[in-house]
C-alpha cells in the first residue's frame, strides 16, 4: 500500500487514495465542529500588511471541512472571505482568453469526450497552417490577445512538431494592431524533452486537467490508448516543470466522480507542486461535464448544482489565494456572474470549441468539444464584465517580463498587483476599446479607465500610465507595460 508523500515523485504517493478517504472522514466528523471552523476561516482570512496583504491558505483537509459544511451562515462567511481575497490579490481584474482547437484527431478512448477515437461519424480535423493564420487574424480582429491551444492526442496527426509549428505560426501573425501575446498550451501529457521544446517555443502555461484523482474511475473512463497511463498523465506536471515551464495550470471535469473527492486530489496536487517545486498552479480550472457530440452528461451520474459549484470555487480560493482560477464558456452568463466575485481571475469570450471556426460567420457545431452555454460575442463580455465593475484585462506582460512561476506569486504576495496588474490592465483595455469595441463599450470603458486610474496607488505608476493611455487614444502605438 503507498504511503502519503506530497514530496514524492509518485502519484499514488502524491495523490494518495488512502489520505483522500481520510480527509473526507475527517471532514465529515468535523462538518458541523463550529469553533474548528472559525478557527480555519481565520487561517484563510488575508492579513493586512504594511504593502499589500498576505494569506496563510489552507491544508487539504481544512479545506474539506469547509466544503463539508452545510450551515448556511457559515457558507455566507466562506463567500465573503473568498471575495476579501479575490479582491487582495487579483482586484477586479478579470483576464480574457479565447481556446483555438487546432486538430479534433485523437487516438484515445475517453468516455466523455466526442472525440474518442470510436465516433465514428464525428468530422475529423485538422487546421493546417494557413488556416491556422486566418484562424487567428480573426481572433485579432474581435481583439484577443491570449490563446489557450488544444488538440487531440494522435502522435501521427498531431506530433509535437505540428504543436510547435502551430504555435510559430500563431505569433509570427501581425495583423493591424492585433498580435497573440501568450499562447498557453493544453495537450496530452508528454516527455520532459518535448515540454523543453514547448517552453524554447514561448509558450506561457501548459495546461492539462485530470479529469478524475479517482484511479480506478479514471482508469474505467479512459479505457484504451495512451491516456489511460494514470501515472504517467498525473506525473506530467513534474515532467513539465523538470522541461522547464513554471507555469502550469490544473483542473478536474466536475461531474465524473464524487466532487468532495475530486477537491481533495485537486488540492493534494497543488500541495505536491509546491513541496517539490516551490511554486504552486499558476491556475487551476473548474469545468463541468457538458453535453457534446455523441456524450450524455446524465450518464454521468455525479453532476453537481450551481449552488455546490459556487461553494468548490469559493473553497479552492480560500485553500489557494495566489493561484489564478478559470471558468469557460462551458458555463452560463448567469453562474459566470456568480462565481466572478468568489475567486475566478480568467474566463473565456466569444469562444468557440470547434476545430477552426472563427472565420465563419455561423457558429460551426460538427466538431465542436462541448456546447457553449455563454455564447455571446467578446465585446458583449467586455462591456457585461464592467456592467459589473470588473476591468476587463487583455494583459500579458508578467509572462513577457519574465515574471512567471515563483517570480509572480513572489509579486503577488508582496502586494504589488494595484502598481503593475492594474495599470496593465487598463492600459490593454484602452486598446480594445480603441481597436475593436463598439460604441457603447467604449463610452463605457473609459468612464471605468478614468475612475480604475484614481486607485494606483504609486503617483508615477499612475502618472506613467495615464500618458502611455493617452498615447493609445491618440496614435498607434500600443503595447505598453510595466
Amino acid at each position: 500500500m503507498a504511503v502519503y508523500d506530497p514530496g514524492s515523485l509518485k502519484a499514488d504517493e502524491f495523490i494518495n487514495h488512502e489520505e483522500i478517504l481520510a480527509t473526507l472522514e475527517y471532514a465529515d466528523k468535523n462538518k458541523d465542529n463550529i469553533p474548528l471552523i472559525n478557527e480555519i476561516l481565520e487561517k484563510a482570512r488575508p492579513v493586512k500588511k504594511d504593502r499589500g496583504c498576505t494569506c496563510a491558505g489552507l491544508s487539504h483537509r481544512e479545506a474539506s471541512v469547509l466544503l463539508a459544511c452545510e450551515d448556511p451562515e457559515i457558507r455566507k462567511k466562506i463567500y465573503k472571505i473568498a471575495e476579501e481575497i479575490k479582491q487582495a490579490f487579483y482586484g477586479n481584474r478579470i483576464v480574457l482568453f479565447a481556446p483555438l482547437y487546432l486538430s479534433n484527431y485523437c487516438v484515445n478512448g475517453c468516455l466523455y469526450c466526442p472525440y474518442h477515437m470510436k465516433n465514428g461519424h464525428i468530422a475529423r480535423k485538422k487546421l493546417t497552417q494557413e488556416e491556422i493564420r486566418q484562424e487567428v487574424i480573426a481572433l485579432q480582429d474581435m481583439g484577443h490577445k491570449r490563446l489557450a491551444i488544444e488538440a487531440g492526442e494522435d502522435p501521427v496527426n498531431n506530433p509535437i512538431e505540428y504543436i510547435l509549428d502551430s504555435i510559430k505560426t500563431i505569433y509570427d501573425v501581425h495583423h493591424k494592431n492585433g498580435d497573440i501575446r501568450r499562447v498557453n498550451v493544453n495537450i496530452a501529457a508528454t516527455t520532459v524533452e518535448n515540454y523543453r521544446k514547448l517552453k524554447d517555443a514561448g509558450i506561457g502555461t501548459y495546461i492539462l486537467f485530470q479529469e478524475t484523482y479517482h484511479k480506478e474511475s479514471y482508469l474505467k473512463l479512459h479505457p484504451t490508448g495512451p491516456k489511460h497511463d494514470y501515472d504517467y498523465h498525473t506525473e506530467a506536471m513534474d515532467r513539465a516543470m523538470e522541461g522547464g515551464i513554471d507555469d502550469v495550470g490544473l483542473g478536474v471535469l466536475f461531474g465524473l466522480e464524487l466532487y468532495r473527492y475530486e477537491f481533495v486530489g485537486l488540492l493534494m496536487h497543488a500541495e505536491h507542486l509546491e513541496a517539490v517545486h516551490g511554486v504552486g498552479p499558476h491556475t487551476i480550472s473548474v469545468p463541468r461535464v457538458r453535453k457534446a457530440d455523441d456524450i450524455d452528461p446524465d450518464v454521468f451520474d455525479n453532476g453537481i448544482s450551481d449552488d455546490t459549484f459556487a461553494h468548490i470555487t469559493a473553497c479552492i480560493r480560500l485553500a489557494v489565494p495566489y493561484t489564478g482560477m478559470i471558468i469557460s464558456t462551458r458555463e452560463s452568463q448567469s453562474v459566470r456572474e456568480r462565481v466572478l466575485r468568489l475567486g475566478i481571475s480568467q474566463i473565456s469570450g466569444g469562444s468557440r470549441t470547434s476545430v477552426g471556426g472563427y472565420t465563419e460567420e455561423e457558429r460551426p457545431h460538427d466538431t465542436e468539444q462541448f456546447d457553449v452555454s455563454d455564447q455571446r460575442s467578446l465585446d458583449e463580455v467586455v462591456c457585461w464584465l464592467m456592467e459589473n465593475n470588473h476591468i476587463p484585462s487583455f494583459c500579458t506582460a508578467c509572462y513577457r517580463e519574465g515574471r512567471t512561476g515563483d517570480r509572480f506569486m513572489s509579486l503577488c504576495k508582496n502586494g504589488q498587483i494595484l502598481n503593475c496588474c492594474h495599470p496593465n490592465a487598463l492600459m490593454t483595455l484602452s486598446e480594445y476599446l480603441e481597436d475593436y469595441a463598439s460604441e457603447k463599450t467604449k463610452k463605457f470603458g473609459y468612464g471605468m479607465i478614468d475612475r480604475e486610474l484614481k486607485k494606483i496607488p504609486n503617483e508615477k505608476t499612475r502618472g506613467i500610465a495615464e500618458e502611455h493611455i493617452r498615447d493609445i487614444r491618440n496614435s498607434n502605438r500600443r503595447d505598453f507595460r510595466f
